[in-house]
């Protein structure tokens, strides 16, 4: 029996975080202006393309999309050629309404399954329009993902795509999520539950939402992570150091007196900020500027994400320049308790193995203490 798919891209999710915006929601203007480029038509082709590769031979699926770039030229570029167009947008800046509207058109042909790429305002513009009436599978392109729609990389989602359509996977409640960007813009983290769709429960593909919970205070083990990081910073005299986002690595950087940014990228040289809130043009110059390089940064949550989740400042240029050898990852054991992985999302196959042919990686959970956990990216 042929698949009936919803399919819809979201150009411009995703543009606003190498250029530091924290996401595109009411900022696309000012996002081109700092010279951010599409992501997400890369992403979804991506995801195609492997799903063709992999996996569509002997499945028939009946698609339906929306014109341009908005679906119809991603599943063309993969080589799909069932296709049916049933939505076009008057304008060729895409909003959420266009989004709204094209899911009202799936629903109107009974779609099994609606397959976006985008972020959390993506997926949340989704659910406004079908509620928990039809299943859905992000394929993971915004700056915010902490959503449990999303596979956890394009790979992910094809394999996903695979097993929904020949009817081996669970079909259950997933949480939407959403963050205040405005607030997050600020430094201030405001994420709300906006509702609970159907979607494909599968915890080996599908990213979990991100843990909310009160625990025992990791103040003493922070206390460890900072005589750590400075010890590692005065060790290494000669280097800059990135800061990335989160609690953790906020807790260590203010008690070295330092004001960086929370849910930002800082840099900073000999224990004193040279960089706050920075985007990809910034720290390409400070590394121009700065011969050697380290990168800190710690997990997301239960998702367990070190790249390409909130932090898309640090793109493949960036990575690539400092080297996979100069990341310091930290985190307190009791957020590695609920990380079994340590995922990376680079958006770049090259780097992507890179991290694969690590396999593991050393997790600093205290002064002087690691913890080895395995890597998951693209390449499985």
């Amino acid at each position: 029996m042929q698949s009936r798919i919803g399919f819809i891209v979201n150009p411009i999710a995703g543009m606003g975080g190498r250029v530091g915006l924290k996401g595109t929601d009411g900022v696309l203007k000012k996002a081109v202006e700092l010279g951010a480029k599409p992501l997400a038509p890369k992403k979804a082709q991506e995801m195609l393309k492997e799903f063709v590769s992999n996996f569509s031979k002997n499945e028939g699926i009946k698609w339906f999309t929306c014109k341009g770039d908005m679906g119809s030229n991603e599943l063309q570029n993969a080589g799909i050629k069932d296709i049916e167009i049933v939505y076009e947008t008057a304008d060729k800046n895409t909003s959420a309404e266009d989004t709204k509207k094209a899911c009202k058109r799936f629903l109107d042909l009974d779609v099994d399954l609606i397959l976006f790429c985008g972020g959390d305002g993506t997926a949340r513009d989704i659910f406004e329009i079908v509620d928990n009436k039809i299943p859905i599978l992000g394929i993971p392109s915004g700056v915010k993902m902490h959503s449990g729609a999303f596979g956890i990389n394009t790979s992910a989602t094809a394999k996903m795509l695979h097993e929904f359509v020949n009817k081996n996977l669970t079909i259950g409640d997933v949480e939407i999520m959403d963050l205040d960007e405005d607030l997050y813009r600020k430094g201030e983290w405001n994420i709300r539950l906006f509702g609970i769709a159907k979607g494909i429960v599968e915890p080996t593909y599908i990213q979990v939402g991100k843990s909310f919970y009160e625990s025992v205070s990791d103040d003493e083990i922070k206390d460890e992570l900072t005589e750590h990081i400075i010890d590692e910073i005065e060790q290494n005299n000669d280097y800059l150091y990135i800061f990335g986002p989160g609690g953790t690595i906020d807790y260590i950087a203010r008690k070295m007196n330092v004001d960086n940014t929370l849910l930002g990228i800082d840099a900073v040289y000999k224990k004193k900020l040279v960089g706050k809130d920075i985007n990809e043009k910034k720290i390409l110059k400070l590394l121009d500027k700065y011969q050697n390089a380290k990168v800190i940064l710690s997990p997301i949550g239960a998702q367990g994400f070190i790249l390409g989740r909130g932090n898309l400042q640090l793109s493949p240029r960036v990575i690539k320049r400092i080297g996979v050898d100069n990341i310091i990852v930290i985190s307190t054991p009791s957020k590695l308790v609920h990380t079994p992985v340590i995922r990376v999302d680079a958006g770049d196959k090259t780097l992507d193995k890179q991290f694969a042919d690590l396999e593991y990686i050393m997790v600093v959970t205290g002064y002087r203490f690691s913890r080895v956990v395995k890597i998951q990216t693209n390449n499985f």
